[in-house]
């Protein structure tokens, strides 16, 4: 066995400097065009060679030199966000409105050197490493891969993938079994009524009102509809209507979130679904108001194997030479990599980087958003020894 951390070290300069160029050249879903040449043209130099899917996708294989074995995919994304960052720093992004703000850029950068490590060393792997490197994350894209075949040719066993994280300090880690982000749909919502005056409010069928109501009624299923023990949030993130002061609206328009972590996915998310419009119809039909309601895709709830979480839990281990630091991790955030979760044996690490000192410990999706970037070479050893363990176990 080769002397990973050494290694490791060795190319943390170039990890750093490759996650800098990447967070100063955001580019958003789909529009990862640099991104992607960046990606394929280290891979191909690696000595793969990679494909495109799915307009900016990059998929590769590595082929292990120690005898057949198992296909495992490691996962990254590559998008960034419409937000205008407000950090500071000497690499910013120099492309107005669109920043990396989730830490997309470190997880390409750590998969390119865990590509570089692997790739020096595919005679002790027995089996395949397939890297993907994923667009459109913040929307969705995983399916779009999946539903272009990014899980054949190889065939996929298991999949990883880890995600930096600012809500757990630097030096901890969030890894938990079963389900472990929630299931979450969003939706638009029209509420229709009839326009008047401000003045004879009995001849309008007012809107916002209605509008109104329903947000206040929503929140009663967290509670009242299903065991609060179990995590449901309906948030509303727009409201939109009316034109005057005086001038009751005919119609109102809404868009949030429904967001639930529950264990059975298939059997509850048609009874959230069906209580959710339950509630809409009731309400405006009690206001004598008509409705619509679009649901935009979203995400499954992400499921974290068992089996996966355990090598990984080892590999750790290995890794920060202490199993103190691994913290039980849930939340109602969504991630894509649900997809992938929901179809073969996988598990998404949280890796730590809240670091005040260092100004990492902003939340996700925030212009002044950053990531300690000491933690990304432990992500680099985390991913290594996995793979190690699991095609070679």
């Amino acid at each position: 066995m080769f002397d990973i951390k050494k290694e490791v070290a060795e190319l943390e300069n170039e990890l750093i400097a490759l996650r800098r160029d990447i967070h100063e050249n955001p580019e958003l879903g789909y529009q990862e065009f640099r991104t992607s040449k960046l990606v394929c043209d280290y891979l191909t130099n690696l000595g793969m060679e990679p494909e495109i899917m799915t307009e900016t996708g990059v998929v590769a294989v590595l082929r292990g030199g120690a005898g057949e074995g198992k296909t495992l995919m490691l996962r990254a994304d590559m998008d960034a966000l419409p937000v205008e960052e407000d950090t500071g720093l000497p690499y910013a992004s120099k492309t107005k409105g669109v920043m990396h703000a989730c830490g997309h850029d470190g997880h390409t950068a750590i998969q390119l050197i865990v590509a570089k490590i692997l790739a020096a060393h595919k005679d002790e792997l027995n089996g395949n490493v397939k890297f993907v490197f994923q667009p459109n994350e913040e929307e969705a894209g995983a399916l779009n891969m999946i539903e272009a075949g990014v899980l054949e040719n190889p065939h996929v066993d298991a999949a990883l993938a880890l995600h930096l994280w600012s809500p757990i300090k630097t030096g901890h880690i969030g890894l938990s079994e079963g389900p472990i982000l929630g299931t979450t749909e969003e939706f638009e919502l029209e509420i229709i009524g009839k326009a008047g005056h401000t003045s004879t409010p009995h001849t309008a069928k007012d809107a916002l009102l209605g509008a109104c109501n329903v947000v206040q009624a929503m929140q009663q299923l967290g509670t009242r509809e299903f065991n609060p023990l179990l995590p449901i949030a309906v948030m509303f993130g727009y409201i939109s209507g009316g034109t005057a002061r005086n001038i009751i609206t005919g119609n109102v328009k809404l868009g949030g979130t429904i967001r639930f972590l529950f264990p059975d996915e298939e059997i509850n998310k048609p009874k959230v679904l069906e209580a959710f419009e339950r509630v809409i119809k009731g309400t405006c039909m009690a206001n004598d108001l008509d409705y619509k309601l679009k649901y935009i895709p979203s995400n499954p709830s992400l499921f974290n194997s068992s089996d996966m979480v355990a090598l990984v839990k080892d590999a750790a281990a290995e890794v920060f030479e202490t199993r103190g630091n691994v913290e039980e991790f849930k939340s109602l955030a969504g991630e894509d990599f649900a997809e992938f979760s929901q179809r073969v044996p996988s598990v998404m690490t949280w890796v730590g980087i809240a670091n005040a000192q260092k100004k990492s410990d902003f939340p996700h999706h925030h212009a002044k958003f950053d990531i300690d970037e000491s933690m990304m070479k432990y992500g680099v050893e985390l991913q290594v020894r996995s793979v190690l363990a699991y095609l070679n176990k």
